[in-house]
C-alpha cells in the first residue's frame, strides 16, 4: 500500500541538533504528496558526527526514498569532500541514495551555468578564506566572500534578515554569475526571491539546492514558485 500522505515520496530529513531553520525550510519547499521526516545528530569528531550512522538507521524505520543531510562543511578544510565521502558510506549501507548541502550547492551552481560566484556565510574572515579555498577546489571562480560573523552556531539561526540582506548586497557589486549561500542554519530560502530582485543574480541558497537536487533525483520535478530561480525551473 502507498502512504496516504507521502504518496509520491518520503524524504528523510537529518540535521545537527542545534539547527532550528533546516526543518522549517524544507517543509515550506515540499510538493504536495511529498513528506519529510525529520532525525536530529550532534556534529564533532573527526567524523564529523559520531552518531550519525547510528541516527539515520533510525530513520529508515518510515521507509524514505532517499536522504537530505541538512549540513554544509564549506567552513573546515576539505570538508565537502569528508561530507560526500560519509554520505556515499551512508548510501551504501543503507541502501538509498544521501544527499548533503555542500555538494548540492556545487550541482545547482553547474545547472545554473554559474563558473564565477560570490559567497554569503554565517562566518568571520578567516573561515570565509576556507570557504573559499572548498570552492576553488570545486572548480568554481570565488569573486567576494561576506559574512555575518554569527559569534556560534546556535546564534547562526538568530541573524536577522537585515544582516543577510547587507551581506547579499555586499557580494553583489562583484563580477559574478550567481551568489552562493552556505551554513544550512542561515534563514534565507524565505529571501532567495527577493534577494534575486534586490542583486540581478541567481541565488544558490544551501537548504533550497539540497531538497532541489533530491526531488531532481527522485524524479519529482514540480516547479516551487516563490524561491528563486533553481526551484523554479523543471
Amino acid at each position: 500500500m502507498t502512504d496516504t500522505l507521502g504518496y509520491r515520496s518520503i524524504i528523510g530529513v537529518m540535521t545537527p541538533a542545534m539547527n532550528t531553520v533546516v526543518q522549517p525550510e524544507l517543509e515550506s519547499l515540499r510538493p504536495p504528496g511529498v513528506t519529510n521526516q525529520m532525525q536530529r545528530f550532534r556534529l564533532g569528531g573527526e567524523k564529523i558526527s559520531e552518531d550519525l550512522d547510528a541516527e539515520a538507521t533510525r530513520l529508515m524505520d518510515c521507509n524514505p526514498a532517499a536522504l537530505a543531510i541538512g549540513l554544509t562543511t564549506d567552513a573546515g578544510p576539505g570538508g565537502v569532500k569528508k561530507l560526500q565521502e560519509r554520505c556515499r558510506g551512508l548510501a551504501s549501507s543503507l541502501g538509498i541514495p544521501v544527499f548533503n548541502a555542500s555538494s548540492a550547492c556545487h550541482e545547482a551552481l553547474r545547472r545554473l551555468d554559474a563558473r564565477r560566484i560570490s559567497i554569503v556565510t554565517p562566518f568571520d574572515a578567516a573561515t570565509n578564506e576556507v570557504v573559499t579555498g572548498n570552492a576553488v577546489d570545486a572548480g568554481f571562480a570565488v569573486a567576494a566572500v561576506a559574512g555575518t560573523d554569527a559569534p556560534s552556531l546556535p546564534e547562526i539561526c538568530k541573524t536577522s534578515p537585515e544582516d543577510i540582506e547587507a551581506a547579499f548586497l555586499e557580494v553583489a557589486a562583484s563580477d559574478c554569475d550567481a551568489i552562493l549561500q552556505v551554513g544550512t542554519a542561515l534563514p534565507v530560502c524565505h529571501l532567495v526571491a527577493s534577494l534575486e530582485t534586490l542583486t540581478g543574480k541567481p541565488v544558490v541558497a544551501c537548504n533550497a539546492a539540497l531538497y532541489w537536487q533530491t526531488l531532481r533525483h527522485l524524479g519529482i520535478t514540480d516547479p516551487i514558485d516563490g524561491f528563486g530561480q533553481l526551484l523554479a525551473q523543471r
